[in-house]
């Protein structure tokens, strides 16, 4: 029932042109002021008709919706960012601390080691001067023995002059005797 109705305005409103216009009582299809009013009230009735704001309504509300999606999304992203940012950031920090604890292991190795070095050359110099002493040590008791030797060789070469000058040729023949009779008894 409507649509007819509606027709019939449209072409009321259609039929009537310009040179109609704003003339006669105002509740005329002549005054355009009130062909208009009518225009626009039918306009409105048919949006109402079909639904068309609660059409914009919703398609704002959506929109609406998605902003706020997009928004929270963000939000959510902005405090990832936030936590990786800190995670770096901790991570960064335990870097530096473990880099700083190597540094200082590795200096403490170095000092020690260092003193090992040290330690190992004391030793290795005490071993050495040791060992020279010993022989020097050597050495010397070597040429202590070559001189008592040599010593001994020349006591006993002067005092087989001495004894050859003083004793006659019997009494030499009874001591080679007494000699030989010595060295057989100790060899059997």
């Amino acid at each position: 029932m409507r649509k007819p109705i509606a027709t019939g305005l449209f072409a009321l409103a259609a039929a009537a042109g310009p040179a109609l216009a704003a003339t006669g009582p105002f509740f005329s299809l002549r005054n355009t002021d009130f062909v208009v009013t009518l225009a626009f009230l039918l306009f409105i009735v048919v949006l109402l008709h079909f639904k068309v704001p609660a059409l914009l309504g919703g398609l704002l509300d959506k929109r609406a919706a998605g902003i706020r999606a997009d928004l929270d999304e963000a939000r959510a992203l902005h405090e990832e960012a936030r936590a990786v940012l800190a995670s770096y950031e901790r991570k960064h920090k335990e870097v530096a601390a473990q880099a700083e604890r190597i540094v200082e292991t590795a200096r403490r190795e170095a000092n020690a080691a260092a003193e090992d070095a040290k330690a190992d050359i004391k030793a290795s110099i005490a071993r050495r001067l040791a060992a020279a002493e010993d022989q020097i040590a050597s050495a010397e008791a070597g040429a202590v023995r070559a001189v008592r030797d040599q010593a001994i060789a020349v006591a006993v070469g002067v005092a087989g002059d001495l004894v050859a000058a003083q004793t006659g040729p019997a009494e030499k023949a009874r001591l080679i005797d007494a000699s030989i009779a010595e060295v057989a008894a100790k060899l059997h």
